[in-house]
């Protein structure tokens, strides 16, 4: 059974945190159906599509628990693009695709009562410090992330193995009813970027959709893994104030 109450409780607690700081505007992640199923191994189920879209029922309380509050839903979907050089290494491309094509659909059963702008979907290839010579292109993907039903699409476009993707995406185009949010500051690196650096990335990225689609994020998070110090909390916070201040440039350019 599953404590429907948990979630409930960690988001009054979070709304009250918020206002307490008078911030308005929230927003909690939430492990997505697909990458549930990329971590803990189908042992019950006869195949994948049955085991991830029970996981998308169980999982449907805490996303709207989310909602419920007045709170942005995070999805955070690694399956969709790390999957692909992990769990799903033996597949070749064309089973691979499929196999995201159902986690999507059980995330948008999952997610079937909120509405669409209250989502957003983060799109990853692993938090951790590696070559990442075996990521999967966005290009093999794109197509089948614009079917999920957030409107806003987090991207990796600060490290050195993404970071040209805004071209490709320019060049494919993205659908007018989705929103980017790509990382602009890479969460593995120490560096702290500086705030030209963030507005510069931000002018590449409003030419593939408006500036009013565009919103600046992180590559992923700054620890993800229990005992993790690869950056420290100080540093942390003063990549996000960089970030934050690269906005404020890019703004003044791109909406004089």
């Amino acid at each position: 059974m599953t404590n429907a109450q948990a979630a409930v409780d960690d988001m009054v607690a979070l709304v009250a945190a918020a206002k307490a700081r008078g911030h308005e505007q929230i927003f909690s992640s939430a492990a997505s159906p697909g990458v549930i199923s990329l971590f803990f191994n189908n042992d019950f189920y006869a195949t994948h599509e049955e085991y991830v879209f029970a996981i998308a029922e169980a999982m449907r309380h805490e996303y709207e628990a989310i909602a419920n509050a007045g709170a942005i839903v995070q999805l955070d979907c690694p399956d969709l693009a790390m999957g692909r050089h992990s769990a799903y290494a033996s597949q070749d491309l064309e089973t691979f695709r499929k196999t995201i094509a159902i986690n999507i659909e059980a995330l948008n059963h999952a997610v079937r009562n909120i509405p669409e702008e209250q989502l957003r979907m983060h799109l990853c290839w692993g938090n951790y410090p590696g070559p990442h010579h075996h990521d999967v292109p966005i290009s093999d993907i794109i197509d089948i992330v614009w079917t999920a039903k957030p409107q806003t699409v987090l991207v990796e476009g600060a490290n050195s193995r993404h970071a040209h993707e805004w071209a490709v995406l320019k060049e494919l185009g993205v659908p007018a009813h989705k929103k980017l949010c790509p990382g602009l500051i890479e969460p593995q690196s120490n560096y702290i970027e500086h705030p030209e650096l963030i507005a510069q990335r931000l002018g590449r990225w409003a030419e593939v959709v408006d500036p009013e689609r565009l919103m600046a994020g992180v590559d992923c998070g700054f620890s993800v893994h229990v005992g993790s110090t690869s950056i420290d909390p100080d540093v942390a916070f003063a990549k996000l104030a960089s970030l934050a201040e690269g906005c404020e440039i890019a703004s003044e350019r791109l909406f004089a």
